[in-house]
């Protein structure tokens, strides 16, 4: 064997250098390295990995790894420090899925691993751009997306939305090979609680319903605004039907004679998977003294507002409770609490702020005003933001408290952001001047408005605790 020993081989004319000849191999000497060539999306193919199900692999630049899942999936750590031309290739085998772990770096411009299944195989390259991190250049395993039907469809950027207006079902015909694509996001709002009626003759003001409850969770995939109340894991889906259950706002209370009102109509739960909206718990109104539990709000997603007293009547000296939001509890938070009765009815609670105290007015001088529903929250995941859950308004009652003298009028409560009806307003004299609460807006799971309360002179008569709204069910998803 002939060796020649040269620093640089340089051409001698034109701008090609050819070494070697048409049929021979040109190899580098074990443990030299090169320099200059790149790699030309070539790697060098390792020992098969049997996943054992618990230890990870840690890749190296210019390695293939064939691994097999046929018992146990298998994690592949990316380089932890890469640079601009690193590759590292994968294969997949088996029936269990290899999670390609981008271990601190982007892959494609997203913070979000990879998955393989079905015998996938991709090779990746390390980009000049952090932005960009790891890039596919391969096609032996295209992305796939998830393909559902069900409900009113939209898109916003790469993702789809399907909206439940009313109950129905969800269907998954196909999920991705690509297990990350596979979480959704979602919001769930339970139906709102009715508004109390208001008491001819005795001047109680109903408490506002209280709102639906209110749970959203966000993907690691999305890029919408979502509530600050959102969880921040979204829901990973099967190809599978799934039933959507959106629940119907609560009744509004009728008005009714002295001691003879029962509550407003508790708010029905909303449904999908594993999510659990609880409905917007039932607003207090009047009723037979002795029955102090029709007085109080019921507990529910947002608790319902308690209605205002009777200053008429011997032995309520205080207003009544409001109901317990987030019942029962999950986390984060899918509610608050209802406010408690002042001489008018309170507010109920809304998913974001509690319902307000009807006005306790401690002077003779001042208007007895219903209490606000608190606020709901919003959220762009139908691709532009949306409030929703507010709580309903407390009814007015129409009396100046203390001297029993009437009032020209008394406000209804306010409705929370998020649909929340108004409170009705209320007059203590003379025929007019009353109002039914106002109903909440359909899917919102906002809280119906409290009535307002009766008079002294029954020619100003008591009016209607108004409904809550329906609630919502939202499912987005990246599609492309």
């Amino acid at each position: 064997m002939s060796e020649i020993k040269v620093n640089t081989i340089t051409k001698r004319t034109g701008s090609t250098l050819t070494i070697g000849e048409s049929g021979t191999t040109v190899s580098l000497a074990s443990g030299a390295s090169q320099s200059g060539f790149g790699r030309a999306g070539s790697v060098d193919w390792q020992t098969v990995i049997v996943a054992d199900g618990s230890t990870a692999t840690n890749s190296e630049n210019g390695k293939g790894y064939i691994i097999d899942t046929t018992s146990n999936a298998h994690t592949l750590n990316l380089p932890s420090s890469p640079s601009a031309g690193d590759i590292v290739a994968v294969i997949q085998y088996g029936s269990n899925t290899v999670t390609v772990d981008r271990n601190g770096s982007n892959i494609k411009g997203e913070t979000n691993n990879i998955g393989l299944t079905s015998d996938g195989a991709k090779t990746f390259v390390y980009s000049s751009s952090a932005t960009i991190g790891w890039v596919e250049t391969n096609n032996d395993s295209p992305d796939t997306f998830i393909e559902a039907t069900g409900g009113t469809t939209t898109t916003s950027g790469n993702f789809k939305i399907h909206t439940f207006n009313s109950s129905s079902n969800f269907v998954v015909s196909q999920v991705s090979s690509t297990v990350s694509n596979n979480e959704v996001s979602a919001l769930v709002v339970a139906g709102g609680a009715g508004g109390g009626g208001g008491s001819t003759g005795s001047n109680w003001g109903g408490g506002g319903g209280g709102a639906g409850g209110f749970r959203e969770v966000k993907s690691s995939l999305d890029t919408h605004t979502a509530s600050p109340l959102a969880a921040t894991t979204g829901i990973t889906i099967t190809a599978q039907t799934y039933p959507i259950t959106v629940g119907a706002g609560g009744a509004g209370k009728g008005h009714g004679s002295p001691c003879s009102v029962g509550k407003g109509g508790t708010g029905n739960n909303s449904v999908f998977s594993t999510i659990t909206s609880a409905g917007g718990g039932a607003a207090g109104s009047r009723s037979a003294p002795g029955n102090v539990p029709n007085h109080h709000g019921d507990p529910g997603g947002s608790g319902g507002g308690g209605a205002g007293i009777n200053i008429n009547c011997s032995g309520y000296t205080a207003g009544m409770p409001g109901g317990t939001g987030n019942t029962p509890p999950v986390s984060p938070a899918q509610g608050t609490n209802g406010g408690p009765g002042g001489y008018s009815g309170a507010g109920g609670g809304g998913a974001s702020a509690a319902g307000t105290q009807g006005t306790k007015a401690p002077t003779a001088a001042s208007s007895a005003s219903g209490g606000a529903g608190g606020a709901g929250s919003p959220s762009a995941i139908t691709g532009s933001a949306v409030t929703y859950a507010g709580g309903g308004g407390g009814g007015a009652n129409g009396i100046t408290p203390n001297t029993c003298a009437p009032q020209p009028s008394s406000v209804g409560g306010a409705g929370g952001s998020g649909g929340g009806g108004t409170g009705g307003n209320a007059k203590s004299e003379g025929s007019g001047g009353n109002s039914n609460g106002t109903a909440a807006t359909a899917n919102t799971g906002g809280g119906g408005g409290g009535a307002g309360g009766g008079a002294i002179n029954n020619s100003a008569t008591a009016k209607d605790g108004a409904a809550g709204g329906s609630g919502i069910v939202v499912i987005r998803y990246k599609y492309q």
